[in-house]
């Protein structure tokens, strides 16, 4: 019986693909990829968050990129997936910006949402 090969949990635009190269091409020694997380922060409940790792954790999700490896929280997963992962910058700011379906609502700021 041949294996399914399972969806990406969560889908990355090129610009991410694109700045996660660029991450990966400064990052500290050591480091073996960038990891998503969803730690609980500002007046929604959880946010995103974007960090060097060092290890992987057993059940954090690996995502190969053609610049690095984006791995995504395992307590973060389900609040992820189905979203898209993108870098968008403008001449004011730049950053990371999650379309996540997950998300049943964000505070004003945009800093943090709710599921």
């Amino acid at each position: 019986m041949a294996t399914r090969v399972r969806p990406a949990a969560l889908n990355l635009t090129e610009s991410a693909e694109a700045r996660i190269a660029d991450l990966m091409a400064k990052a500290p020694d050591g480091a073996i990829g960038v990891k998503l997380s969803t730690p609980r922060r500002g007046c929604s409940g959880l946010a995103y968050s974007v960090d060097y790792v060092t290890e992987a954790k057993p059940f954090d999700e690996r995502i190969d990129t053609p610049g690095g490896t984006l791995f995504v929280d395992g307590g973060s997963i389900l609040y992820l997936i189905g979203s898209r992962m993108d870098w968008v910058e403008d001449d004011f700011a730049a950053g990371f910006v999650f379309a996540n379906p997950n998300a049943k609502g964000a505070c004003g700021c945009g800093e943090s949402f709710t599921v």
